[in-house]
């Protein structure tokens, strides 16, 4: 229904100076929505206090509002293209006016749970790109034409959202930071099996893809069809189930219109490093039934973020494995993506955040992913699923092979994943699948490296005395044919 207006939206964003890569697309284009969907549910909240016989007080002032500066009509409901603006005045008015207003929502908001809230965040992180009044009208055209009314629209608008998402995760390092495979995230959901009434938390949600996914888990059945959820179970999915936090600007707008487009209409995303919260102050209110996450890794943190730690680690991907195990509820489940490194590491922080993991947590399974399973990363990964109370008393390693090169061409599908998923229910052994007890590791170096048992053991290394033989005998055997050629000339 929308594909085509999404793809003439992109074709006026390319056109644009202002806008040079994927990732200024997808942002321009959240910002656009975003104002679109509001103005659709102020009318459709308008009208529903009408037929009460209410009046409904609108967030917006008149002037602000889309369907007056935006997409203003004439009483036959067709474009009143006096009244609408363009050219330089389009833009005058659009960064001196509109923008300077909607950032004020985060000083008049009553609290940061509220749309109001997420209306000031989103325009103070974002500016408008675009430099020309008749493009952005262009956009601005193409954009009225979507709707936000039935859930049916929605839920096109969020798959067609999620591509624009998946396109800028492919646009290079910065991007893909914010795009995990929703292949391996559905897999993750499916092992976790969160349930409604229970929380779900990324600390470091990107995109929101995890969130996203744990609400179709929800909120349909495995064929598509919405699942019989009563009244109190849907506000418990739309205000009580979903919370995240992301540091970066642009992600976190992002994350806010894509949870929007999944029925969430004032999504529980903090704009704030997660790192930065001292786990001392951790108190059980703070904590959560199921966490998902793939964390940055690679990065380092300052002496004064890792202060808030037990384990002090310059390493992003450490520090947030502590501040995961930290916010999970007794018996709570997580799934969380590290570097494969994290196994086998031998520095202090790395094998005492081991010990600390299977001393609190109960790490009952760990996927083994193979390389290119995340596009423009040059490291190997694993999914460790784990449940906070217990200690860790036997590993079940399943190791992926999707039986092919992976990469932009050959991503990982749903189906590579279906043999983990039914496997790991019963937690059994295959030629891909194998179990630990943690009795039997070295309880110093306390050693998880994925090592199939099953796998054909590798030829031994040659002793270098026989290679430079063998060498030497090749040799001979060319000067030999060479001296042979010579004779024939």
């Amino acid at each position: 229904m929308f594909e085509q207006t999404f793809k003439n939206i992109d074709d006026v964003l390319w056109k644009e100076s202002g806008c040079s890569s994927e990732l200024d697309y997808t942002e321009q284009t959240s910002w656009l929505l975003f104002l679109k969907y509001l103005d659709d549910l102020e009318q459709e909240r308008a009208l529903a206090a009408e037929l009460k016989g209410q009046k409904y007080r609108f967030i917006l002032e008149e002037q602000h509002r889309w369907s007056q500066w935006a997409a203003p009509k004439k009483a036959d409901g067709t474009a009143d293209l006096d009244a609408a603006l363009t050219g330089d005045d389009l833009i005058d008015y659009v960064n001196g006016q509109l923008f300077p207003y909607l950032r004020g929502f985060r000083q008049r908001a009553a609290s940061p749970d509220t749309i109001e809230y997420k209306i000031g965040e989103i325009f103070s992180e974002i500016r408008n790109k675009f430099q020309s009044g008749y493009s952005l009208r262009d956009a601005l055209d193409l954009v009225d034409q979507l709707r936000f009314r039935s859930q049916q629209e929605k839920h096109e608008l969020s798959h067609l959202y999620e591509s624009k998402i998946k396109n800028m995760g492919n646009a290079g390092r910065n991007g893909g930071e914010y795009y995990t495979p929703r292949p391996l995230i559905r897999a993750m959901i499916q092992v976790t099996r969160p349930r409604i009434g229970e929380t779900v938390y990324d600390g470091a949600c990107g995109s929101a893809g995890f969130l996203c996914e744990a609400h179709d888990y929800l909120r349909y059945t495995g064929d598509g069809k919405p699942a019989k959820l009563s009244t109190a179970q849907l506000e418990t999915l739309k205000t009580g189930t979903f919370f995240g936090k992301e540091k970066k600007s642009l992600a976190y707008v992002i994350a806010i219109m894509n949870l929007i487009l999944h029925g969430i209409e004032a999504p529980n995303i903090l704009h704030t490093n997660s790192l930065a919260e001292n786990l001392a102050h951790v108190e059980e209110k703070d904590r959560y039934d199921i966490i998902l996450a793939n964390p940055p890794f690679g990065g380092k943190e300052r002496k004064e973020i890792q202060q808030n730690f037990t384990i002090k680690t310059g390493e992003t991907a450490f520090l947030f494995l502590q501040h995961f195990v930290k916010f999970l509820k007794a018996g709570g489940r997580a799934a969380v993506v590290i570097k494969n490194t994290f196994l086998s590491n031998s520095d202090n922080a790395a094998k005492a955040l081991r010990r600390d993991l299977l001393e609190s947590c109960n790490l009952h399974t760990v996927l083994d992913c193979p390389g290119g399973t995340f596009l423009g990363a040059g490291v190997k990964t694993v999914v460790l699923f784990f449940a906070k109370g217990a200690p860790t008393q036997k590993i079940w390693y399943y190791q992926l092979d999707p039986g092919r090169n992976m990469g932009k061409t050959n991503p990982l599908n749903d189906e590579d994943l279906k043999d983990f998923v039914a496997l790991q229910a019963g937690f059994a052994d295959s030629e891909k699948s194998w179990t630990v007890r943690v009795a039997d590791l070295d309880q110093e170096a306390l050693d998880l490296s994925v090592r199939n048992p099953h796998a054909e053991e590798e030829a031994p290394l040659r002793e270098p005395a026989d290679i430079l033989a063998e060498i030497a005998a090749l040799d001979r055997e060319s000067a030999a044919v060479l001296e042979r050629i010579g004779g024939l000339v």
